[in-house]
């Protein structure tokens, strides 16, 4: 069911058919099983997208979803809380923290995420080294949260001690008291502390204490993802489960999501608060050789732009089944993902298949659960057959 809030005069109205649309869903809804987490980010850039690609509020469907994570809320250089845009989420807007919020039940969380990466590195490393910026952002933080009733605070800093503006000799050390200060205000009110942390071997041991992060935080959301793009000048796919034998060299051996996991267990973090993180796009590129597609082959750019996420070098994954399922696919047996590609048209993505060894590894591990950006590009409207594919595959096999 789809309710659209708009107009003054018929917004207490619309409210209320809004509200008790959810309380209907809540009432059909069933929890994953062993009571596991699947943190879903919704991202509020997405109401811009044209045509089938257009994704609001209303499209969440919060019976798969344990966690709603709302992307994303920036940072001052005084460290108060900045609304990034006030079109979708002011309240002189359309209302966007209103309905999101509505969407919470017993079983659902809703939470707020601060950062990503265009909001970057260096305000978070200037704020979280001065005691007043910080106890701005944690006062800013709280003032927020009360005031839209959300269930908690996501810190997504990308990432201590990397990019430019970082420190990498306070950062780690900083990140910590900035995580304690927070956790000391939140955790009497009530209130979760999560964050969205690197994936990668390499920015993990540069940005972050694991054990005193694991020791702080509710939840941890590794960013298992975006291992490779065109940003390499080469083919890779953006999150492969595990290496292959193209992988040569140290770094390269790291760039997949169970190095990536176990690098955060072997440190010291808590595998039940982990959240390995998944995607539902893919990355794309142009081959500089049609016929040569194995990974590290040369590329001259990203892939071509869809007409929803409309970024080279990008594809969601209901670009790819609504408008590519003609190109050719290929699995990757080593890395357990697959690719498609066309010409000189390449992209490596996850489809059901790979979702659900991405998922039956977590259980393995013993991970808390699964985190999933973004809820825009999996096939929300069931163009391709069923809606949700990807999330509901991570719901059906999350044990």
């Amino acid at each position: 069911m789809v309710l659209h809030i708009c107009g003054k005069k018929s917004e207490k109205m619309n409210v209320v058919l809004w509200i008790s649309a959810v309380v209907f869903i809540y009432a059909t809804s069933q929890k994953v099983e062993g009571n596991k987490n699947v943190v879903c980010y919704f991202a509020s850039w997405t109401v811009y997208r044209p045509g089938n690609g257009k994704f609001d509020v209303e499209n969440i469907d919060p019976t798969l979803c344990t966690h709603i994570n709302f992307g994303f809320v920036g940072i001052m250089d005084n460290g108060t809380l900045r609304i990034i845009d006030p079109w979708e989420s002011n309240d002189d807007g359309l209302h966007g923290f209103r309905r999101l919020v509505a969407l919470k039940n017993p079983n659902v969380k809703v939470m707020v995420s601060m950062g990503g990466w265009n909001e970057g590195a260096a305000k978070f490393s200037s704020v979280a080294n001065d005691p007043a910026l910080r106890n701005n952002l944690i006062s800013s933080v709280i003032s927020f949260i009360e005031k839209y009733n959300f269930d908690g605070f996501d810190l997504d800093w990308e990432y201590p001690g990397s990019r430019e503006g970082s420190n990498p000799k306070i950062d780690p050390e900083n990140y910590i008291t900035l995580l304690k200060e927070l956790k000391a205000k939140l955790q009497p009110r009530g209130y979760l502390l999560t964050a969205a942390v690197a994936g990668g071997v390499e920015r993990t041991d540069v940005g972050y204490r694991v054990k005193d992060v694991s020791s702080l935080l509710d939840m941890i959301n590794v960013m298992t993802y975006d291992f490779h793009g065109f940003f390499d000048n080469y083919v890779g796919h953006g999150a492969p489960l595990y290496k292959s034998h193209y992988d040569i060299g140290p770094i390269n051996e790291t760039l997949n999501v169970a190095a990536g996991i176990e690098h955060w267990i072997e440190l010291g973090a808590d595998p039940a608060k982990l959240n390995m993180g998944v995607v539902t796009y893919g990355r794309s590129f142009t081959l500089a050789d049609p016929n040569n597609r194995q990974p590290y082959a040369p590329i001259t750019g990203g892939g071509h732009a869809g007409p929803y996420m409309r970024q080279a070098g990008f594809l969601g994954y209901n670009e790819i089944c609504e408008l590519h399922s003609d190109w050719t696919y290929e699995w990757n047996e080593e890395m357990k993902v697959p690719f498609r590609y066309k010409g000189d048209q390449l992209v490596g993505y996850d489809d059901v298949r790979s979702m659900t060894e991405k998922v039956l590894y977590a259980n393995s591990k013993k991970l808390g659960g699964i985190m999933i950006w973004s809820l825009d590009t999996d096939d929300f409207r069931g163009i391709c057959g069923e809606a949700y594919p990807l999330l509901k595959t991570i719901h059906k096999n999350l044990k």
